[in-house]
């Protein structure tokens, strides 16, 4: 392992901050930034050495490998930690603006919603993932929350609360319980899990991510994200009446001064169902 590799890998593991699916992607998003500081001609780097010139080479490769405006943001967020825990803040600009780094799109054309159907979730051998993958496309979880899941402390009779420890950015989150289906999946996480998690009590969190990255790969399943776009898409019609764009309903400029109202409200709606704070950001789910 390169020296800077073996040094941020230390810098994580010493400043446990955020979710352990927050932890997990920063020190995964700082290993390959180091790899291609690597790549790019930067070598013998430390932890400290960190200069502009570094993170405007990043920038630059980035943005000519026309890596996804969310995916570059997030990577600049990894680089500043990294550079605020090395007191070496002043090296990287505040704004992403000084790299030319452009708007984030929060509008979709297409539709990335998925299903899991009874016949692929029997090739997913453990009971456990196999739940969490329910739970995911019934309720429109992330992987960390229907891994962490409680059904003893989360079902509340008519709505489940999610813990903010579960949950991405530490956010509680109230999602109703609807349907017949919904009651019918939660009796049975309660029989599954009783009075403890989606994790079985021999293993920790990291091993069950690890177990449930192995069945689904080997059940043919992939982009499990595309689940909550799935459910984003099933409240929308739901609550409005209509499909949303990106299932093929109509978009915003055609409707009616009402239905923008109750498009409005409805966003907003699904935006907290899904742990989000700003209706914008269902633009990726619904389109516009």
């Amino acid at each position: 392992m390169r020296g800077l590799n073996h040094q941020l890998k230390q810098l994580c593991q010493h400043n446990r901050e955020g979710s352990f699916g927050t932890q997990n992607r920063r020190e995964r998003e700082l290993t390959l930034i180091a790899n291609q500081l690597h790549e790019i001609g930067f070598r013998g780097m430390n932890s400290h050495s960190l200069k502009p010139k570094h993170v405007e080479g990043l920038v630059w490769h980035w943005l000519e490998k026309e890596v996804a405006v969310g995916t570059i943001k997030n990577r600049m967020a990894a680089v500043r930690w990294w550079a605020r825990k090395v007191n070496r803040q002043n090296v990287v600009a505040r704004s992403n603006d000084f790299y030319g780094i452009p708007n984030r799109i929060f509008v979709t054309g297409s539709s990335k919603a998925k299903s899991v159907s009874a016949a692929q979730l029997e090739k997913v051998r453990d009971q456990y993932v196999r739940m969490s993958l329910e739970l995911q496309q019934a309720f429109g979880f992330r992987r960390e929350e229907a891994i962490k899941f409680i059904p003893n402390y989360a079902d509340q009779g008519d709505h489940i609360v999610l813990k903010p420890s579960w949950t991405k950015g530490g956010k509680a989150r109230v999602i109703p319980i609807r349907t017949e289906e919904q009651r019918e999946l939660l009796n049975r996480a309660h029989k599954l899990a009783g009075k403890g998690s989606l994790i079985p009590s021999n293993r920790d969190y990291r091993q069950q991510l690890r177990i449930y990255e192995g069945h689904t790969v080997r059940a043919g399943l992939s982009k499990m994200h595309g689940l909550r776009h799935a459910y984003a898409q099933q409240r929308y019609e739901e609550l409005t009446g209509w499909k949303a764009p990106t299932a093929g309903g109509p978009i915003s400029k055609s409707l009616t001064s009402e239905q923008e109202a109750l498009d409005s409200k409805v966003r907003l709606i699904i935006s907290r169902e899904l742990g989000h704070d700003r209706a914008q950001v269902t633009g990726v789910y619904l389109g516009r």
